[in-house]
């Protein structure tokens, strides 16, 4: 059953988040590059203040030396600062009549310092004067003084420090908007998934014969539903053979524990004798036998399709092997009155045991379909790519519809090719599966009049 994903991992709000960093890397980068601009444009503002003040009124400093004259700067003086409070002026010299602003201490000990624009901290202020320093040379009766202009950056700063909070401000708004934005185109681009999601979740045994079709569909996720659906088509025909197995297994099962069951009750409805208790315990053995081999070959492909390989590899010669196999089915060739014709050799990696029952079930299934006098001819070939083994023997031609599924778990092709007590139809299945554990796979042809089963094995 599909599950829902949690909220803290939907894709969605991944991107939502990511979309969130991005604007707040942008923002914090912008907003930086920004205020540095400002910051060096606010930063020149007093200096360029002064420069203007201090033009304006050089002129008129430096154009006479006396006392009237003085008076006249000093009312000008007092008007700019009555006009602008920002300002302030200071007039240092030896002579206290050519002198204003009433210095203190403070400010004649910066005075003393060199000209030019420098930054005055007084007690009591918060932020400093800029201040331009400038050496007046003596002039008639007024002689040398120190004229400092100064302007409070207060408003400046605060200026500065409004700027920021802004900035602050719209990053952060900036930042929330991206997130929400982000999170609605992530929902809306993410509208294609969610609708793939729900015809997913439509999707569950035994209707695995829908596929998934939205149009028109995205190219990221044409590749997904492609992906999808074919994995989908694997799963369904796994689930039909399953089944299928399924109902096989229970089918072979069910004959000879029926017969085990019948000849059971048959024999204890009244006294038998000895001899005939021992032919239902000898035929119930037969049907025993016969449970636990459709036992075991379920067990061996159970382990191969859980992706068992063939570990214990030895170096041999197939037609060796196939020889040793033949000694093992003498008698039952003798009792077919069948011939068997080995060509060709090839050295090969196997693992023994599991090749020779792999030869075992297609020389017995060989000998099942000829009839007595014929010969099974076993040819060994070699090729760059591996080996073949392929197993022939003449018959009835097998219809082309039929080669693809006679390996096949319990696959017949009818009932008169097989012997339903010694055959059940899991043979050829775990000749495909031994092959497969070795990295090879297995063929079948039938034509002119003979019918091969072998298997390709990788050098």
């Amino acid at each position: 059953m599909f599950k829902r994903p949690g909220r803290l991992n939907s894709i969605a709000l991944r991107l939502s988040a990511m979309f969130t960093l991005v604007a707040l890397l942008v923002f914090v980068l912008i907003g930086w590059a920004l205020y540095q601009q400002v910051d060096k444009g606010i930063g020149r503002l007093p200096e360029a203040e002064l420069d203007a003040r201090f033009s304006v009124l050089e002129s008129s400093i430096n154009r006479y030396g006396t006392p009237e004259h003085w008076a006249k700067i000093s009312a000008k003086l007092k008007l700019l600062s009555e006009e602008d409070k920002r300002l302030r002026f200071w007039a240092i010299s030896g002579d206290p009549e050519y002198e204003y602003g009433n210095p203190e201490a403070p400010v004649r000990e910066f005075a003393r310092g060199p000209t030019g624009i420098r930054d005055l901290y007084l007690p009591g202020q918060t932020y400093p004067f800029k201040v331009l320093i400038s050496q007046i040379p003596a002039k008639e009766q007024r002689p040398a003084l120190r004229f400092l202009t100064a302007i409070d950056t207060e408003t400046f700063r605060q200026t500065q420090h409004h700027l920021l909070v802004a900035l602050i401000s719209l990053a952060s708004i900036g930042v929330v908007l991206a997130s929400l934005l982000g999170y609605w185109v992530a929902r809306i681009g993410l509208k294609p998934l969610i609708k793939l999601s729900e015809g997913a979740l439509k999707l569950a045994p035994p209707r695995l014969s829908g596929r998934l079709h939205l149009s028109p569909l995205p190219p990221e996720l044409d590749q997904l539903v492609s992906a999808f659906n074919s994995t989908l088509e694997r799963v369904e025909q796994a689930y039909t053979r399953l089944e299928s197995f399924n109902a096989d297994v229970a089918h072979e099962l069910r004959s000879p524990l029926t017969n085990l069951i019948g000849q059971t009750q048959v024999a204890l409805t009244r006294g038998r004798s000895a001899e005939h208790y021992f032919e239902v315990l000898q035929s119930n053995l037969e049907e025993l036998e016969r449970l636990r081999s459709i036992i075991n070959d379920m067990l061996f492909l159970a382990s191969a399709d859980q992706g068992s390989k063939a570990s214990k590899l030895t170096r041999a010669s197939l037609a060796d092997e196939v020889a040793t196999t033949l000694e093992y089915l003498e008698f039952i060739l003798e009792d077919a009155r069948v011939e068997v014709q080995v060509n060709g050799d090839a050295q090969v990696n196997i693992e023994k045991p599991h090749l020779r029952r792999a030869l075992i079930n297609l020389l017995s299934n060989a000998v099942q379909h000829t009839e007595a006098g014929q010969r099974i001819e076993v040819q060994i070939d070699q090729s760059p790519g591996g080996v073949t083994i392929g197993i022939s023997n003449p018959g009835e031609p097998i219809a082309d519809e039929h080669l693809p599924r006679l390996f096949e778990r319990f696959y017949r092709v009818d009932a008169s090719r097989h012997n339903s007590g010694a055959n059940h139809g899991l043979g050829l299945a775990i000749v495909k599966a031994i092959a497969q554990m070795h990295g090879g796979d297995v063929f079948v042809r039938s034509a002119e009049g003979r019918n091969t089963f072998g298997l390709f094995l990788p050098a």
